[in-house]
């Protein structure tokens, strides 16, 4: 456990203390008075404001979507479900700034809406919440789909022949059963809606701004370090008070069911109802996920020839000192390298919190390490900068410093996929093993590395997706003849001009393919079984 914690003291805890202890610190003297003065500004309580209330319309247009999903994946059986499962995924583990892209391409300025009925949604607060619903149904889907699968329907057949209707056998049988994963879904959802950034910095305009994108107005183009301090302190409290209750919510997921094998739940269409059901769901899934994506590849496609294509490997446009296509490249290269540190501290992490004798100490720890996806990436980023600028570690100028921000992100992800494993591992064969003289090492090698690595592959390729999608820290720390891919998308769209936007749907549809076949082969590995997502 000693590796985990000091990977993220070192790289989390150090540098968002010291970037918030320079905002808050001047001349030798802490201005915590700042704070009255930052939270009773009208542009900051306006932004307060509007970051909870999209976060709880977001989250609330979710569920009631992707909820009838969660039900056809987990109780039906039909052709090409394993890769309607990848496809629901794909905008889950796409940058923010893609998805921004996506939308944009959909229902902005010259956008196929604007093109076809003249409706613009790009700086309306509808296009922002159809992009987090479109990013978050994939957590619905699988958080809750995965233990509905997992709920033995013959408990809810004994209540409709006792007499219940199906409403009632539903409401007072399956819902009390599912009501743990509703909510740590619906938490998740929050924690991601309430943070966005690339999504609102893209779609929001100069009207709309959440915590996140004021944070990094205030860091980099205000300049004004104490605000943004100030606000990093605010959501960091949301963060930590929403993580508290979603770990609260998961223990009583793993302790208060009765579980079957999925694979027995899920039965071929019956009846109108079933197959009404889910040809909607299909409906939903092509509207909702596939159009905004089509409409990015036929947007990268609009000039003759390939020309967007062609244009990424000439770098005479002034945007980068090198071709763009020079980002997909470096972008997998970075990937690889923060997977591997991913799964290294992940993994350690997961087998420490699966010891049977984990006390609540290690159960606090499980909930901090879910810390680096809801406190501000821009404040990570610019901390890395402020923090990591001495010997022995001056990083500033190193090329791993940003596989070990997107590491950050990953690790997570690891320990969510790997621990409910490392958990069902029947302690009998550990403990048989080494009264045979087996050493730990060997026990490990021969009896947890067998059971555990499917599992391990699939954090393997969700950690990869995740950090090669990264933006928030990235942004701040990516060398300019170094960008990654959504570093340089956001720089393409930043710049006018027809060029820049179709090479910036170029790279985002090259994103888009990258993390579309990672997890295609997820799905050849994954059982309904296997972790959390």
């Amino acid at each position: 456990m000693a590796l985990p914690v000091a990977f993220f003291a070192l790289f989390f805890a150090w540098p968002v203390a010291a970037i918030t202890a320079r905002g808050l610190k001047a001349d030798g003297t802490w201005h915590l008075g700042r704070f009255a003065e930052v939270l009773g500004r009208s542009d900051i309580r306006h932004v307060l404001w509007f970051t909870t209330w999209q976060a709880l319309a977001s989250t609330a247009l979710t569920l009631l979507i992707a909820l009838p999903a969660a039900w056809v994946f987990a109780r039906l059986e039909f052709p090409g479900k394993q890769v309607l499962r990848a496809v629901v995924t794909v905008p889950f583990v796409l940058p923010t700034v893609v998805v921004g892209t996506a939308f944009l391409a959909l229902v902005g300025h010259g956008g196929l809406l604007d093109e076809l009925w003249g409706v613009r949604l790009d700086t309306t607060v509808w296009a922002i919440l159809l992009a987090h619903v479109f990013f978050n149904y994939a957590v619905v889907v699988r958080t809750v789909g995965g233990l509905w699968g997992q709920l033995d329907p013959r408990q809810e057949e004994a209540a409709r022949m006792l007499g219940a209707s199906p409403l009632r056998a539903w409401r007072q049988v399956t819902l009390p059963a599912l009501a743990p994963a509703v909510a740590a879904a619906a938490l998740m959802v929050f924690l991601f809606t309430f943070t966005s950034f690339g999504v609102v910095q893209i779609l929001g305009g100069p009207t709309f701004s959440t915590l996140e994108v004021e944070i990094y107005r205030q860091t980099s183009e205000v300049f004004d370090l104490t605000t943004a301090a100030v606000l990093t302190l605010v959501q960091f409290a949301a963060v930590g008070a929403i993580l508290a209750v979603h770990a609260w919510t998961v223990r009583r997921r793993e302790t208060a069911l009765r579980l079957v094998d999925a694979s027995v739940t899920a039965r071929r269409p019956r009846g109108a109802g079933q197959r009404a059901l889910l040809g909607g769901v299909l409906a939903t899934v092509a509207v909702l996920l596939v159009l905004p994506l089509g409409v990015l590849v036929r947007r990268s496609l609009d000039a003759p020839g390939l020309g967007y294509y062609r244009a990424l490997t000439d770098a005479d446009g002034g945007t980068f000192l090198v071709a763009p296509l020079h980002a997909v490249w470096t972008s997998l290269e970075y990937a690889v390298a923060a997977t591997g540190i991913a799964l290294v501290v992940g993994a350690l992490a997961a087998a420490a919190l699966a010891r049977r004798d984990a006390g609540r100490l290690m159960r606090g720890f499980d909930a901090l390490l879910m810390l680096p996806l809801g406190v501000s990436a821009v404040t990570v980023g610019f901390g890395f900068l402020i923090a990591l600028d001495e010997p022995p570690l001056d990083l500033r100028q190193s090329w791993f410093l940003v596989p070990l921000a997107q590491a950050l992100v990953g690790a997570p992800f690891v320990v969510r996929t790997m621990l409910p494993v490392l958990r069902a591992v029947d302690t009998r064969l550990r403990e048989a093993a080494a009264v045979l003289g087996a050493s730990p090492w060997r026990v490990w090698r021969e009896v947890d590395l067998p059971l555990v690595r499917r599992a391990l592959l699939i954090a393997a390729g969700f950690a990869f997706a995740v950090s090669l999608g990264e933006f928030g820290a990235t942004v701040f720390i990516a060398r300019p003849d170094n960008p990654t891919l959504p570093v340089a998308v956001a720089r393409l769209l930043s710049r006018p001009g027809e060029l820049n936007y179709g090479q910036a749907m170029a790279l985002s549809t090259i994103l888009m393919v990258v993390c579309a076949a990672a997890l295609l082969l997820l799905e050849r590995l994954r059982t309904d079984r296997t972790g959390e997502f």
